[in-house]
C-alpha cells in the first residue's frame, strides 16, 4: 500500500524534538495494535513500513500444511491455494490485511495511538536531559505559586521550586527571572511530563555560583573543600589551593568584595566566609569561627570531638553569632562541637 506520510513525521519530529526513527516505532506498534482486532486467530503480525518510500504492509506468515491444527501458525493447502494457487506443502504463505480495512487502521493509529508514542518519547527525551545535570544552575521565569512551591517555566519545562527550598527573603513577581539549582528529576505519570525540582537553599546551590563567579574556583587553581549553609543568613566555605602564589581568600572575595558581594546579592544578602581548609582542627576552628577573632582553642575530648574556644569578651557575641549561627555553622564544618566561653 503506498502512504504519503513522511513528510508528517519529519514535521512531527522537528516540532518534538523526537527522532523520526521513535515516530516510524510507535506508527508500526499502533498498526500492530490496529491489525489485531481483524486478525482473530492471534497470529503473529508483521509490518513492513518504509513511510521514507511510502510503503506499508501488514500482514502475517503461515505454514502451508495438509490440515491446519494451529490455526494462528497454519493453512490448509486448499485455503493457501485459493490465495495463491502455485503454493505447496511446507512452504510459509504471507497473508495480508486487505487494503481498505489496512487503510482504516493506518488512519485510526495515525489520530490516536502515534500522539501517545510520540508524547510518551517526548517525556522520556525530557528525563534524559534533565536527569544527569543534577547540581547544574537553571534559570526559571517565574509565573505563579502554588500551595507548596512555585512554578518556573523555562522553553521546555516547568520547574518546581518547593517554598521550604527558598531562601528566607525570596519574594518574586510575576516574569521575574529566578536562578536555582536542580536537586531531583522525577519521572511524570502516564501522560505528564516529568518533574524538575529545584532549590536555593542548598550547599550546591552556593558552590556552583562560586564556581561561576569566582575563575580561580571554575579553572581548579582553588579547590572547595566545604561548605555549610544557613540558607539567608550565613554561609562558610572552606577552600584550598597548591598555587603558592595564589590567595584564595582574596580571589574568592575580589578587588574590593566585588566577587563575593555578587554572590551575596543573589542570595538576598546572605553572609558568606571564606575560610583556609586545614586537615588539623585547632587552627580549622579557629578559621571557621571567623570573622571573630579566637584567643586560643582547646580540645577537651578527641574521642567526643569536643572543644573549646576561648575569647575576648568583645568577640563573644560575634564568635557566638545571631541566634548561634556562626558557632553552630563553624561546628558544622570542622566536624567538632565547639563551646564558647570568654576569656576571664
Amino acid at each position: 500500500m503506498k502512504i504519503n506520510v513522511w513528510n508528517t513525521i519529519l514535521q512531527l519530529s522537528k516540532e518534538r524534538g523526537v527522532d523520526p526513527s521513535v515516530i516510524v516505532a510507535a506508527i508500526e506498534e499502533s498498526l500492530r495494535v490496529a491489525a489485531s482486532i481483524y486478525y482473530t486467530r492471534n497470529e503473529r503480525i508483521l509490518v513492513f513500513f518504509r513511510p521514507e518510500k511510502g510503503e506499508l504492509r501488514v500482514y502475517n506468515e503461515k505454514r502451508i500444511v495438509e490440515t491446519a491444527v494451529d490455526a494462528a501458525r497454519e493453512i490448509s493447502l486448499d485455503e493457501a491455494r485459493r490465495q495463491d494457487p502455485s503454493a505447496e506443502l511446507g512452504e510459509t504463505i504471507e497473508i495480508d490485511l486487505p487494503q481498505d480495512t489496512l487503510g482504516r487502521i493506518a488512519a485510526q493509529a495515525a489520530k490516536q495511538v502515534i500522539f501517545q508514542k510520540v508524547r510518551d518519547a517526548e517525556q522520556e527525551k525530557i528525563y534524559g536531559d534533565y536527569a544527569p545535570r543534577i547540581g547544574e544552575i537553571v534559570t526559571g521565569t517565574f509565573r505563579r505559586a502554588e500551595a507548596g512551591a512555585d512554578i518556573l517555566e523555562t522553553g521546555k519545562i516547568d520547574l518546581l521550586l518547593p517554598h521550604r527550598e527558598k531562601l528566607p527573603g525570596d519574594r518574586f513577581e510575576r516574569g521575574d527571572h529566578v536562578r536555582a539549582s536542580i536537586i531531583q528529576v522525577r519521572r511524570g505519570l502516564k501522560g505528564q511530563d516529568p518533574q524538575v525540582v529545584v532549590s536555593r537553599a542548598t550547599p550546591q546551590f552556593l558552590h556552583k555560583l562560586l564556581v561561576l563567579e569566582i575563575p580561580e574556583i571554575g579553572n581548579g587553581t582553588i579547590e572547595i573543600k566545604d561548605i555549610v549553609r544557613h540558607p539567608g543568613e550565613r554561609a562558610k566555605v572552606s577552600v584550598l589551593t597548591r598555587e603558592k602564589d595564589v590567595d584564595p581568600i582574596g580571589a574568592c572575595i575580589g578587588v574590593k568584595g566585588s566577587r563575593i558581594l555578587a554572590i551575596s546579592k543573589e542570595l538576598g544578602g546572605e553572609k558568606i566566609d571564606i575560610i583556609i581548609w586545614s586537615p588539623t582542627p585547632i587552627p580549622y576552628a579557629k578559621s571557621a569561627l571567623s570573622p571573630a577573632r579566637i584567643d586560643q582553642i582547646v580540645i577537651i575530648d578527641n574521642a567526643a570531638r569536643t572543644m573549646q574556644a576561648l575569647v575576648s569578651p568583645d568577640q563573644l557575641s560575634l564568635a557566638i553569632g545571631k541566634k548561634g549561627i556562626n558557632v553552630k555553622l563553624a561546628s558544622m564544618l570542622v566536624g567538632w562541637k565547639i563551646a564558647i566561653q570568654p576569656r576571664p
